[in-house]
């Protein structure tokens, strides 16, 4: 299936780009998501009288979350959970509990954004967690896991 990408999507191209994917992975997430267009003559037309406005949403992203990174970078965010004595969890710190602290401290934060490829956190400590903000705009936060 021939798409045209309207964002910058990792490991499929760049705004503009016409790619070739999967008939499911576009019928099912990226047209629905608005991240791509079918590639007709109709819409790759439509896609040059808009490309410019395009453009301008995804700079102001990108400089939004790079903002966010610079704010986000290196901070400590604490989060509360029930433990045993032996600092085992009853339970697991996930990416919706890193966000609710984020916001309890005043950041903004998504759930998509925090990234944690060894799973969720089942014991008390310090951890260091990546966030990826926006295409290539990452940082780094320590969670800090502590007994109520």
């Amino acid at each position: 299936m021939e798409l045209i990408l309207l964002e910058k999507i990792a490991g499929l191209g760049e705004l503009g780009d016409k790619v070739s994917v999967k008939a499911g992975y576009g019928r099912n997430f990226l047209i629905p998501s608005g991240k791509a267009t079918e590639a007709t003559a109709a819409n790759l037309k439509a896609f040059e009288a808009r490309r410019a406005e395009l453009e301008k949403q995804q700079a102001e992203k990108l400089a939004d979350a790079q903002n966010r990174a610079k704010a986000l970078d290196g901070q400590v965010l604490t989060v509360e959970a029930k433990s045993g004595d032996e600092g085992k969890l009853f339970g697991s710190v996930g990416p919706q509990n890193i966000v609710e602290a984020a916001q309890k401290q005043g950041f903004t934060l998504e759930k998509h954004e925090v990234l944690m490829p060894h799973g969720t956190i089942r014991e008390l400590g310090e951890f260091p967690i990546d966030l990826k903000l926006f295409g290539d705009t990452q940082c780094q936060v320590i969670v800090k896991v502590v007994s109520e």
